[in-house]
């Protein structure tokens, strides 16, 4: 006769029983969310809560007339593999070099941008006025590109202008943004800054009398023999030049170590967010810490004095260190249509996309008449497609994120919306926006200033423990990874996908199994974090690495 078995043992084999269940139940309902998402009836066309960051879609379908119909999800089987592994990693320690920059060599590298080796100008060779386009990390640029152009004619600069633009629908003037009486005296070593004209010189007609200069009359990138050799006339002859649009026009090299310096010393010391975003930027930080008290290396030159605040609270020292990832998706319809690739849409996106092109980028769309382009295909394998949701959720799992990771997403309008956000959302629940963070209260002061909007998320990103870019040519992102290198001692992890390798890695979706793609991504990233100086002709404000704007203190003088 057989022995019945043991209560406890019974219980035990009924425990891991549950267990599967659950684990198996968890899989079940995280891939049914993500396929759902890819059948929904209809794709929602909208901003997240309330972002209105960019031109509305909603408003563009109308007027295109256009609807969209269910797509099939993008990398299925990959996803389902996501899912398993991040359900089934719940408990595992993630990756050691996960959340740190694995490069001891990048803490010599020291911030020294604000050393001076020269007598201020006296601005005596008239005055510059300039009105910077673009959203606000083009303006930024266009701030301190000025100042370097200021310096070089040893002219007056006049306060700073923003051009209000009908993309970005943002009536915020300099003073609106950053600080302007820090500015005009941080600058007093290097250049004479004004508030306004003399009133002797407001009544002039610039354009009639040739001191109008737009981006078409100076050359992209152009060198400081330019500016010496036109716009200095100009100058001499009418005391003032009005720089209208003024962006990308001046060269990253050759210049001047000083005048390279001046630009350094700009954008990382002299543009201070006014105290309405520093105080906002410093709330949005502490909770996505959780409360927890404690400061970052970059808090104090992220949001001022009220960094202080960011310390109160309960100090619990056995509260876990609360870490987060932020994440800049950059995936808006302008950058999605402008590069002529495909996302898993068919023809209801490309009809889409060419129509938005019609309005947007009718430039594009002649030269596509006119010239033959690289297939969608040959552009992605190049690595020249901005990174999907589903590509980016894949790569930050393979990295070895868990589920429960706190992400910040950054950004504003994602390209289809709730749904194309599904995946990212569904296998990371913690992924939260400023909208989410926010009160209605609180937020309410920012609403319809999509540039003040952009600050906050500037100092949320540049603060975070990880900072992920999905495309490392965006201006934004390059501005934030600047800054971590510039004030971060070298502990600022910063995630740069090489889009070619993960492309390479993405085709192979219907073979490859997760060990192998695991593997392969996180060597294709690893490659991406080399410690180097900046290479010539490269912006000094993505790359502060070099003796312009940062001291390697391992080399001896």
């Amino acid at each position: 006769m057989r022995k019945k078995k043991p209560f406890c043992q019974e219980r035990a084999i009924l425990g891991l029983a549950l267990v599967v269940i659950a684990f198996v139940s968890m899989n079940w309902w995280m891939l049914s969310r993500i396929q759902n998402a890819g059948r929904a009836s209809a794709v929602e066309f909208r901003f997240l809560e309330d972002n209105s960051s960019t031109l509305s879609i909603r408003e563009e379908l109308v007027r295109l007339g256009k609807g969209r119909k269910p797509q099939k999800t993008i990398y299925a089987r990959l996803l389902a593999k996501a899912a398993h592994a991040l359900a089934e990693g719940q408990k595992k320690s993630e990756p050691k070099d996960l959340w740190a920059e694995p490069y001891f060599v990048a803490s010599s590298w020291k911030p020294c941008a604000e050393q001076r080796d020269w007598q201020p100008s006296e601005g005596r060779n008239g005055y510059i006025i300039v009105t910077a386009n673009g959203g606000i990390n083009q303006q930024r640029v266009a701030v301190c590109n000025i100042v370097a152009v200021a310096r070089l004619l040893n002219a007056t600069l006049v306060l700073p202008r923003f051009l209000y633009s009908s993309v970005w629908k943002d009536a915020s003037q300099f003073g609106d943004i950053y600080q302007e009486e820090h500015f005009i005296n941080y600058m007093k070593p290097d250049i004479h800054v004004v508030r306004d004209l003399p009133q002797e010189l407001q009544s002039l007609d610039l354009e009639a009398i040739g001191s109008l200069v737009t981006d078409a009359d100076v050359v992209k990138e152009a060198k400081p023999s330019f500016y010496k050799k036109y716009i200095l006339p100009i100058l001499h002859k009418n005391r003032v030049v009005h720089f209208l649009g003024f962006g990308n026009r001046l060269a990253s090299d050759p210049l001047p170590l000083q005048v390279q310096r001046l630009r350094c010393r700009c954008n990382f010391h002299a543009l201070k967010f006014v105290p309405k975003i520093e105080e906002t930027g410093a709330l949005l930080i502490r909770r996505m810490r959780q409360n927890v008290t404690r400061l970052g290396p970059l808090d104090h030159h992220l949001v001022g004095p009220f960094s202080k605040s960011m310390m109160k609270g309960e100090r619990n020292r056995g509260a876990k260190v609360a870490r987060y990832l932020a994440l800049h998706l950059r995936f808006e319809i302008d950058m999605v249509a402008h590069s002529l690739c495909e996302y898993g849409g068919g023809e209801e996106e490309r009809n889409e996309l060419e129509a938005y092109r019609g309005i947007h980028f009718p430039a594009l769309v002649e030269l596509k008449k006119t010239k033959k382009l690289p297939s969608p295909a040959a552009l992605k394998a190049e690595g020249l497609c901005p990174l999907m949701p589903e590509e980016t959720v894949l790569m930050l799992a393979a990295l070895g994120f868990n589920r429960q990771t706190r992400i910040y997403l950054a950004g504003a309008h994602i390209y289809g919306g709730k749904s194309r956000l599904a995946s990212l959302t569904t296998l990371y629940p913690n992924l939260v926006t400023k909208e989410n963070l926010l009160s209605s209260s609180e937020i309410e002061p920012f609403k319809n200033f999509s540039s003040q909007l952009a600050a906050l998320d500037f100092i949320v990103c540049t603060a975070s423990d990880v900072f992920a870019m999905t495309d490392s040519g965006s201006q934004f992102s390059s501005l934030i990874s600047g800054f971590r290198v510039y004030y971060g001692g070298g502990k600022m992890a910063t995630i740069r996908p090489n889009k070619r390798r993960l492309a390479d890695i993405f085709v192979k979706n219907n073979t490859i199994d997760w060990r192998t793609f695991e593997q392969r991504v996180r060597k294709a990233v690893r490659q991406t974090k080399r410690v180097f100086s900046r290479p010539v002709g490269r912006s000094v404000y993505r790359y502060p690495r070099c003796k312009e704007c940062m001291c390697n203190t391992s080399v001896l003088s």
